[in-house]
């Protein structure tokens, strides 16, 4: 029998730590051993378990699963494993769509915001793949993101310059990433999105499969590589603008995610890649609002803050790592121009020889 991982015991153990910890620690404080008896009582401590902690640690699961999905999306899609929804403009876009209207004045129904997240996000990517010839150099789209991302926060800028002092700090709040104050309402809300993105995830994870082997070798496979990335793109939208709609932009879940799921299973598939990266966004957003919440009590912290704090360096150390592991001591060149036993003369290579279908089918399977 085949024991599991240190790495996802530890990743279970953290989970279970800070669900107890979520629920527990506060204001008022609830002994681990009497949380089940005081969910849904009367009293005071049932109330704020009830209808305030527990919907918060169900909105850090969800919102971190949803980032975490649409960072491997983007960066499978991509060929580029920094190709995350901050970098690529989805994140601001999404942001200036749900906070122009609170600095406009403009009165939106709550059950409309996520619909201009959605419209900022599309905007924002669609003007980053536009703008790299959609995805044709992983560089490109990297650079031209980073330059979209620029322009919508600079728009973001101006309009808290305009912004009078209440709505600046609601601003500034809601920018970095809030989980606070959150209720079952809000986790409702995000119910019927993911009705639409897993199912949308389900079909397109054999394709993300398929373009990991590069465009060339896609469309031999008869991938059409332009729309393959614009539907990974809808999927990426659809999966972050109503997490940013109700929580703000939770910064780097989706860079670091990925690779904590690469990680854990190097030589995994993409479906699995998708299910442990959801996993790990879920944990990475639980572990990080229990500092959010009690490392300045009573005033909290933006979760957002705590998440880019062990998001960047984990996940570039994470990227150093796998890079050190991954190139062998002897250069893939010197492997293919070294004498070797070959097939006889004669006889013929099945297969169409090392760049024939049969290889591009089994690079897929892997």
């Amino acid at each position: 029998m085949r024991r599991p991982p240190v790495a996802l015991l530890g990743l279970g153990a953290a989970a279970a730590v800070s669900a107890v910890c979520a629920l527990s620690l506060g204001t008022p404080y609830v002994p681990p051993a009497r949380l089940p008896a005081t969910l849904g009582t009367d009293g005071l401590a049932g109330v704020v378990v009830t209808e305030l902690r527990l919907p918060r640690m169900v909105l850090a699961l969800i919102a971190g699963a949803c980032l975490g999905a649409a960072g491997l999306v983007l960066q499978e899609a991509l060929r580029n494993p920094l190709a995350v929804p901050e970098m690529l403009g989805v994140s601001s876009g999404a942001a200036l769509g749900v906070a122009a209207p609170l600095v406009l004045a403009v009165s939106v129904p709550l059950a409309l915001q996520p619909f201009l997240g959605l419209a900022g996000a599309a905007v924002g990517g669609l003007l980053t793949l536009v703008a790299a010839g959609f995805g044709r150099s992983p560089s490109a789209v990297l650079l031209t993101g980073a330059a979209v991302a620029a322009a919508l926060q600079a728009a973001l800028l101006v309009l808290m310059v305009m912004a009078d002092q209440l709505d600046l700090q609601l601003i500034y709040r809601y920018l970095l990433g809030s989980l606070s104050a959150r209720t079952w309402d809000d986790v409702t809300g995000l119910l019927p999105w993911l009705a639409v993105a897993v199912p949308a995830l389900v079909l397109c994870v054999p394709v993300l499969g398929v373009l990991r082997l590069g465009d060339d070798d896609a469309r031999a496979l008869g991938v059409r590589v332009e729309r393959a990335r614009l539907a990974a793109l809808g999927i990426a939208v659809v999966l972050i603008a109503p997490v940013v709609a109700v929580c703000g932009p939770v910064a780097w879940v989706g860079f670091l995610a990925p690779h904590l799921a690469r990680r854990l299973r190097p030589d995994g598939a993409a479906a699995g890649w998708l299910v442990r990266s959801a996993g790990c966004g879920a944990v990475v957003v639980l572990c990080a609002d229990q500092p959010a919440r009690l490392a300045l009590a009573p005033v909290e912290t933006p979760v957002g803050a705590w998440t880019a704090l062990i998001g960047v360096p984990v996940g570039v150390a994470l990227i150093k790592r796998g890079r050190r592991r991954a190139s062998p001591d002897r250069s893939p060149a010197a492997a293919a121009t070294a004498p070797g036993p070959g097939p006889a003369p004669g006889v013929p290579v099945q297969g169409g020889g090392p760049d024939g279908p049969a290889s591009v089918l089994r690079k897929a399977e892997r």
